[in-house]
């Protein structure tokens, strides 16, 4: 669903992929490194890293569990430590030129949630970041049970900012399937795809 040309009163945004950046494949490798995977077959990798990852996201798998299934064995506490280390620092890199936009709705008086798929730790870090005073509720899915696309989620999103009408709220998000849920529920959408100048017109759509 295309954002309508109204300001929108409220906007829930997602973290990675629209305030953070993908990691680069020298952060993926330096994961792998340190889970001793083969640096040759990174895509399986990445392949085991995501196929147990949405319990984790969701809160419902702890450190030890999550990694065990990615690595095939349990990590000693070192190795834990350290391969929760790398993950979480693949995800804290952000866009300037999204952060730009965000102040400049914040200082324009819009309220803005966040509604991020990220597991205990990582949303503990995120939360100490300097981009979060933008945001005036934070919610992630580690702490809510349950991860997007799952309409849970988005209505804890919409309780927590009030429960505005959500024709007047926007929804920002880089994966398809979590607009169309959210476009479900009756929210306007921005499919985001890294141009911040979309992200520009469909908070401010008068300038």
């Amino acid at each position: 669903m295309t954002p309508t040309h109204a300001r929108p009163d409220s906007v829930l945004l997602d973290y990675n992929g629209v305030i953070g950046r993908q990691p680069t494949d020298a952060q993926w490798l330096r994961l792998a490194r340190t889970a001793s995977w083969p640096e040759d077959d990174l895509h399986r990798f990445q392949k085991a890293f995501w196929n147990a990852r949405e319990p984790y996201d969701a809160g419902h798998s702890s450190d030890l569990a999550y990694w065990t299934k990615v690595v095939g064995h349990q990590p000693g506490p070192r190795l834990l430590s350290d391969l929760r280390d790398a993950d979480t620092a693949m995800w804290t890199t952000t866009d300037d030129h999204v952060v730009s936009i965000l102040e400049r709705a914040h200082a324009d008086g819009l309220p803005m949630a966040l509604l991020s798929n990220a597991p205990a730790h990582l949303s503990d870090v995120l939360d100490t970041q300097p981009w979060r005073r933008l945001i005036t509720y934070a919610l992630y899915s580690a702490r809510l049970k349950v991860c997007k696309p799952h309409p849970t989620a988005y209505q804890r999103g919409l309780a927590a900012m009030g429960h505005p009408d959500p024709r007047r709220v926007l929804f920002v998000d880089d994966r398809a399937d979590n607009c169309r849920a959210a476009s479900a529920l009756g929210l306007r959408t921005l499919h985001y795809t890294g141009q911040p100048d979309d992200l520009h017109t469909a908070l401010h759509p008068a300038t």
